[in-house]
């Protein structure tokens, strides 16, 4: 009954049918996939939100070892570390904007007692590109800082420059970026001073990057990705559909009730 299935016609559309459902069930999952990154997107910004509340706690308690990472679970998480600021190595980060205004970051390293420093982002101050501005020097002697950790920037994040700066400006705060230029081990991230001096203004949270969270496009994503599933299953159903109409016709054919005779 089914031998038709055989044949050069039934073949092709076999194969032609299997291709689209291959391509919706692709197109499907990958807008699935894109939904995911978003509501992964909204999680991490929902957890740097409920960091931002959290009691002041030592850095060294929650980057406790030299392999400690910012995570999703400690951006914007309120620490306090002690030290001494290394003014001979402060460094300005250009291309940065606070409330609408292009301007620069003013990193000082703060070296604490155990030998590493964190870049701590003492706060902004407006300029035109390639205009730095003059920016008040670190105090001497031990500080203590309270500032919110920051996750370390990478190509992708705002404002970052790839390269071609003057001396004493960094593109990107990180710990590879810092490396080669300062002469000792930094922690991961950077911290962004609460209180930051006369003639600087405070730098706010900087949430990570890579995505819009839970807005209409993820939901967007997620019908779309509803629509290609769905197409898959009406190829399933039709290429049903047509056999069982070809094998009715055939068995009609056999008994003789062939319309066409």
């Amino acid at each position: 009954m089914y031998r038709f299935l055989l044949t050069p016609r039934w073949l092709g559309g076999t194969a032609v049918g299997l291709v689209a459902i291959v391509v919706c069930l692709l197109l499907g999952s990958w807008q699935l996939g894109r939904f995911e990154d978003r509501l992964g997107t909204h999680r991490t910004l929902a957890g740097a939100t409920a960091t931002a509340g959290a009691p002041v706690a030592p850095l060294d308690s929650v980057l406790a070892g030299p392999q400690a990472r910012v995570s999703t679970d400690t951006v914007g998480r309120p620490v306090r570390v002690a030290g001494e600021y290394d003014t001979a190595h402060q460094l300005l980060v250009p291309n940065r904007t606070v409330d609408g205004r292009s301007g620069y970051y003013v990193l000082t390293p703060l070296r604490t007692p155990d030998g590493r420093a964190v870049a701590v982002v003492r706060g902004w101050a407006a300029g035109a590109p390639g205009a730095a501005p003059a920016v008040p020097a670190a105090p001497g002697g031990p500080v203590g800082v309270t500032g919110r950790l920051q996750a370390p920037e990478n190509a992708g994040s705002g404002g970052a420059v790839a390269g071609g700066l003057p001396a004493g400006q960094l593109g990107t705060i990180g710990p590879a970026t810092l490396l080669n230029l300062l002469p000792y081990p930094v922690y991961d991230g950077w911290l962004a001073a609460d209180e930051p001096p006369a003639g600087l203004t405070a730098v706010p949270t900087v949430q990570p990057q890579g995505g819009e969270g839970l807005s209409l496009r993820a939901f967007q994503n997620l019908g779309y990705t509803l629509e290609w599933f769905v197409f898959a299953g009406f190829v399933v159903f039709m290429w049903y559909r047509l056999i069982r109409r070809e094998a009715e016709a055939a068995e009609d054919r056999a008994l003789g009730l062939d319309p066409a005779l």
